[in-house]
């Protein structure tokens, strides 16, 4: 059964202050809860349908969580998502990650919109990225916009928040940068380890990264678009990097 002060907990996690005190966040939504079951995250409770339970029982029964069975116009007033009648999880933040991986990999600066963070975290697993490293100021990573946004990508990919300069300074891979004076990127032969500095969705990559880009990157404008946000660059620099992979 799910009391009062169940839902005014779970409520209470909508708000970065509580998810930060807490350390504990939501999952909303059937595709996201299925794929946080299959994860090693830590589900602290699990609030399901019953028509959820019948369609996922044997993953249901993998957690170890408390399982609260509700009715479906319950659910959609519990979270942010009114559309929501299947699952939400009240789920454990992870222990940061701090081991930096091989591989090509994405270097956020100051990516500020949760949701096209959520994107970038769904492009690097679609591309096989096997970690995505963030500055100090991008996102939380943890927002109900980044989880919805990522379609349950986020419980694949480890994220890493770190100082992006003194990083970028004794980097012993190739750093690449988004930037409009760079080479065309249909030119470019990358190579299998390095970065991918994309920058904040208004004003870029910051002055104090720059000096570590050795190879400025652009896409090149064929129409008359203004601009493409963060996400969406990512993505076509993305399928230029493993075109040859």
């Amino acid at each position: 059964m799910l009391t009062k002060n169940n839902v005014k907990f779970i409520k209470s996690l909508q708000l970065k202050k509580y998810r930060q005190k807490e350390r504990l966040f939501i999952v909303e939504g059937e595709k996201n809860t299925v794929e946080l079951l299959k994860s090693t995250y830590e589900i602290k409770s699990l609030v399901i349908s019953q028509a959820f339970l019948e369609r996922y029982e044997s993953l249901v029964k993998t957690t170890n969580s408390e399982i609260v069975i509700v009715e479906a116009k319950q659910l959609a007033g519990l979270g942010s998502y009114q559309t929501n009648e299947q699952a939400l999880a009240v789920v454990h933040e992870p222990e940061e990650v701090h081991s930096i991986q091989s591989g090509f990999q994405l270097v956020l600066d100051d990516i500020r919109d949760p949701g096209n963070l959520g994107t970038i975290i769904r492009i690097a697993d679609w591309y096989g990225i096997p970690q995505i490293l963030c500055s100090e100021t991008t996102a939380e990573f943890y927002n109900p916009k980044t989880i919805s946004a990522s379609m349950g990508s986020i419980f694949r990919i480890p994220l890493v928040r770190l100082p992006l300069e003194s990083f970028l300074a004794e980097s012993k891979h190739p750093v690449y940068g988004a930037l409009l004076d760079g080479k065309n990127v249909h030119q470019i032969d990358f190579p299998q380890n390095g970065y991918l500095v994309i920058g904040n969705e208004s004003t870029g990559i910051k002055d104090n990264l720059l000096p570590f880009i050795k190879h400025r990157v652009t896409i090149p404008r064929i129409g008359a678009a203004e601009s493409l946000n963060a996400a969406m660059a990512t993505a076509i620099i993305c399928d230029n990097i493993f075109r040859k992979a």
